[in-house]
């Protein structure tokens, strides 16, 4: 919440007491930093996404550190976890046999990408990190470079290029036209759209969550609190379809990335 949201609340600033309505806005995931290492500066998103990092790693390391046969509730979490990403995503994509070895990238991006969107309904916390489009881009970016990657390494060069062409003799007079258009639409189109639609979600997610909690305490005045009432029930609800779509966006990202991988060690024809 920025600086004129709090002081909106410090105030004690109600519907009929002269002031307006703090409509949250861009000014809503503007944060100044909080403190700096090395002349680098840390703000509250940042410090969110390194505080994930470590949750995660310190929860898998608790999980199958001393992994048993039988296992216990924290163990049988993890795997419950670790075997969704693993048959329900990638398997289904790649196969066993091929998808096996992009399993743990797979693993780790679901589960960064979703604690990433959980920190939105963590009371404190209160933000989705990856509401902020450079996170977003910045692991889009790494999927993209992996089917780049894989794409030139599986197929050469040449077949690399026809790979994201969509080179095909059998178009005829079209081809010219068709492979722009692909080429355009996997090295331009594919990185961007794979990045602003986990941002666009959880930013419009936030920003709702947002308007809904500060409407339930700006209209506690008068016959506003029936209002209030109403803004406050929308704001459970909608705390809760979030809840749904930040499990949801983790999903999409990963399916979107697995394929992407898929697409690249295809055979092209």
């Amino acid at each position: 919440m920025s600086a004129e949201q709090m002081l909106a609340f410090e105030t004690d600033c109600h519907i009929f007491d002269g002031c307006g309505f703090p409509a949250p806005g861009l000014h809503s995931f503007l944060f100044e930093p909080i403190f700096s290492i090395g002349g680098f500066d840390f703000n509250k998103p940042m410090l969110l996404a390194v505080l994930g990092t470590f949750l995660i790693i310190g929860f898998f390391w608790a999980a199958f550190g001393r992994a048993k046969v039988v296992p216990g509730k924290l163990q049988m979490v993890g795997e419950a976890g670790y075997d969704f990403v693993r048959r329900g995503i990638v398997y289904e994509a790649l196969g066993k046999k091929e998808g096996e070895k992009y399993v743990p990238f797979m693993v780790s991006l679901f589960f960064f990408v979703w604690i990433m969107n959980l920190w939105s309904i963590i009371p404190v916390a209160q933000f989705p990190v990856t509401s902020i489009i450079a996170f977003p881009a910045a692991l889009a970016l790494i999927v993209y470079v992996l089917w780049m990657y894989l794409t030139f390494k599986k197929h050469g060069f040449v077949g690399g290029l026809k790979n994201i062409t969509g080179y095909d003799k059998s178009l005829g007079g079209v081809l010219p036209l068709a492979v722009t258009l692909e080429f355009f639409s996997n090295v331009l189109v594919r990185p961007f759209t794979h990045a602003v639609r986990l941002f666009a979600n959880m930013f419009a997610g936030h920003l709702l969550i947002l308007m809904f909690t500060i409407a339930s305490w700006y209209l506690l005045n008068g016959i506003g609190i029936a209002y209030a009432g109403v803004s406050f029930v929308m704001t459970i609800v909608m705390t809760a379809f979030e809840l749904f779509i930040q499990a949801v966006q983790a999903y999409v990202f990963v399916l979107l990335a697995t394929n992407y991988v898929q697409g690249a060690l295809a055979e092209h024809h």
